[in-house]
């Protein structure tokens, strides 16, 4: 049984000498992770040692025992193995225990992994902060029911959105997720094929593996209006569909989720380190190698 901890992430880190750091998932090799770390290294003057690792859900409990045996003290995981690292964690996080996802790993004193989760807070600001747009109140359309969208419910429904619409193509995972949320009056579902008849949303979220598959959206214009937020949580070539989708549907905020990686790479940074980097500098070096879609 793992423990939890109220709150959503230790006050100070719980190594004992942060030394090797990884991110691990299947495909890994686009990440821009071990970038982004590099320049939080650079910036706060912490020596950073992080790399990428390639391990799908069969691999990764032997991949993550092995970094373990070799220094590893810290790690980020992404797709598809969110739900994977929550199994492998002797203690959760308040936000991790909730979503049942966790894309950041602390190796503890007594060997064992604390799981965290940063997706959430990493959304929530880049919105509000970076990008300056108040969501308090609005109606938000969420596309998917996988890791990444698990990761950010929870902050999306504490920052203030009024309801959440969950649409998946298979409606069972939105069903279920809806149920494990548990929040009845706010988060509910809707068939992906009558998203026609769902109304409008002043929010609307990408959370799919469509851009990346090639599977096109097929969503009807109808669900924007003059002031609605188009976000999709993939960044580069994967965002590109659905953001191209935002602007003809007359969104006036269209983004991707490249601020988002920055800022769940910071909070997981101060997490292991005990300090959080000046993520905009480091935001608009990375935009200016990934542009935005």
């Amino acid at each position: 049984m793992f423990e939890t901890q109220e709150e959503p992430f230790p006050a100070q880190p719980v190594l004992v000498t942060p030394t090797r750091h990884a991110v691990f998932g299947s495909p890994i090799a686009h990440s821009r992770s071990p970038w982004i770390h590099a320049r939080f290294g650079e910036q706060t003057g912490i020596p950073v040692t992080y790399e990428a690792i390639e391990a799908g859900v069969d691999a990764f409990p032997k991949a993550l025992e092995a970094f373990a045996r070799a220094g590893g003290t810290g790690a980020n995981v992404t797709l598809p193995l969110k739900s994977a690292a929550a199994a492998l964690c002797g203690e959760l996080g308040a936000a991790a225990k909730r979503s049942g996802v966790v894309n950041t790993l602390t190796r503890r004193r007594d060997g064992t992994w604390r799981g965290d989760n940063t997706d959430g807070i990493g959304l929530v600001t880049d919105i509000t902060e970076r990008q300056r747009v108040d969501i308090r109140g609005r109606r938000a359309l969420v596309l998917g029911a996988g890791g990444a969208v698990q990761g950010v419910l929870d902050a999306l429904l504490e920052s203030g959105v009024a309801e959440i619409v969950l649409a998946n193509r298979t409606p069972g995972r939105a069903d279920v997720l809806a149920d494990r949320v548990g929040d009845p009056s706010r988060v509910h579902t809707r068939y992906w094929e009558a998203l026609g008849d769902a109304g409008v949303f002043e929010l609307i979220v990408n959370g799919t593996a469509a851009g990346h598959s090639g599977q096109p959206l097929n969503l009807p214009f109808s669900l924007a209006m003059q002031r609605t937020l188009a976000y999709d949580l993939n960044y580069g070539k994967a965002a590109v569909d659905f953001l191209a989708w935002g602007r003809a549907a007359g969104c006036p905020y269209v983004f991707d989720g490249l601020g988002m990686l920055v800022e769940q790479a910071a909070a997981a940074f101060s997490l292991w380190h005990g300090v959080r980097p000046d993520t905009e500098l480091v935001y608009q070096q990375l935009r200016a190698l990934v542009p935005k879609p």
